[in-house]
């Protein structure tokens, strides 16, 4: 069986985490926290890196740090994790959600502004598949109209916009290191923060609502309740995993790509028959590899393509459920505007296995079995 989702792992990852143990240092900011910090502060030149338990709890610190409030409106694409809209309706937000472009399936920049009310405070694109948002057009909102953005770039460590690092736009961007993620710390996240008078703010929320950062760098002689907050910090065993992965990202990124290629290349033929389309990059974003999909001309075909490969052990599978057409989507969110491309795109896309270690010849088994199904599915239909 290929497996959709095999855990990246490069063989440090147990050495590191027994010098955790042998050097009795297995809590929160240790060694290996402070050096996935520092890596991550130098490959995307943000101001501040803090190491999370989860992408989810990164969300969460950002929705405290700027305020979010009852009553607030926050505005997301309905196509994303449920985290992404967690975050803010625990604080008492309405997600806003606006419809996606087809083509990269991200936040459709141009219908943001029609959804900003005097109750809108901040926008949360969502860097699908680790391709790039439209930052630009969207910066120019936020600007405009006062806003706060936070960047779910959950998918999107090793990404780029015009040059520039996803998570690194606005106020405050998000990574996951979930095991699915290209680097894996099992569970986990980071919070990048940009501007450098939130650093403590953040520093204090992500340590139960203490100044224990200030303490430990030695800055004060105690420390002491200060504000809200809660336990964000990942045990150091974690980071441990995790820092093996950064040590080596570009020879990871590289392998995930020439995957990614790959699927491209064989499968550009169904495309141009007009069978199936192919994921879109569009000018100026660099993205990491973290997923290949195609899009199939229905449900009913996506449903008939993965019974296909599953019967040829390959593992594929559709992503999210659109948030506004889920049991909590509807209590605590709204739709803004029409809905003509999330549902529909959501119901049409497949993912296929990408992962650290496919090997090409896997690759291209799988590539196979997809053109035999459309082969066998014309000849049926």
């Amino acid at each position: 069986m290929i497996a959709f989702n095999v855990p990246p792992y490069t063989g440090k990852e147990m050495e590191y985490i027994r010098e955790c143990v042998e050097n009795q240092k297995i809590c929160g900011d240790g060694p290996y926290t402070k050096k996935c910090n520092e890596w991550i502060e130098d490959r995307t030149h943000t101001t501040k890196c803090l190491l999370t338990t989860s992408c989810t709890h990164a969300t969460e610190m950002a929705a405290l740090l700027a305020g979010i409030k009852e009553g607030d409106e926050v505005i997301m694409p309905s196509y994303t994790f449920v985290s992404t809209a967690d975050a803010f309706v625990l604080r008492g937000a309405t997600p806003v959600f606006v419809d996606i472009r087809p083509d990269t399936m991200n936040l459709d920049e141009n219908l943001i502004e029609a959804a900003i009310t005097d109750r809108t405070r901040a926008i949360v694109p969502v860097h699908y598949a680790g391709v790039s948002c439209e930052m630009d057009k969207i910066m120019e909102l936020a600007d405009r109209y006062h806003l706060t953005v936070i960047e779910d770039a959950a998918q999107g460590i090793m990404s780029s916009y015009k040059g520039k690092a996803l998570g690194t736009f606005g106020e405050y961007g998000c990574f996951s290191f979930h095991e699915t993620k290209n680097f894996s710390m099992g569970e986990g996240g980071a919070l990048l923060i940009r501007d450098k008078e939130n650093i403590e703010d953040a520093e204090i929320i992500r340590e139960k609502g203490t100044n224990r950062s200030k303490y430990y760098r030695g800055q004060i002689d105690k420390y002491t309740w200060i504000n809200y907050g809660s336990s964000y910090l990942p045990s150091d065993m974690n980071a441990a995993y995790l820092y093996a992965q950064l040590e080596r990202a570009e020879e990871i990124t590289a392998a995930r790509m020439a995957c990614w290629d790959r699927y491209y290349e064989n499968l550009l033929p169904l495309a141009q028959a007009g069978r199936i389309e192919l994921p879109v990059v569009p000018e100026g974003c660099v993205h990491n590899a973290h997923m290949f999909y195609i899009k199939t001309k229905d449900i009913e075909e996506r449903t008939a393509l993965i019974g296909c490969l599953k019967e040829h052990d390959i593992l594929s599978v559709f992503h999210y459920i659109p948030l506004h057409t889920a049991p909590a989507g509807q209590k605590f969110g709204r739709f803004h505007g029409e809905d003509r491309y999330t549902t529909k795109e959501s119901e049409r896309l497949l993912r296929l296995p990408m992962f650290y270690r496919l090997t090409l010849e896997q690759v291209d088994y799988i590539c196979r079995q997809v053109k035999g199904f459309y082969e066998r599915y014309t000849n049926e239909r």
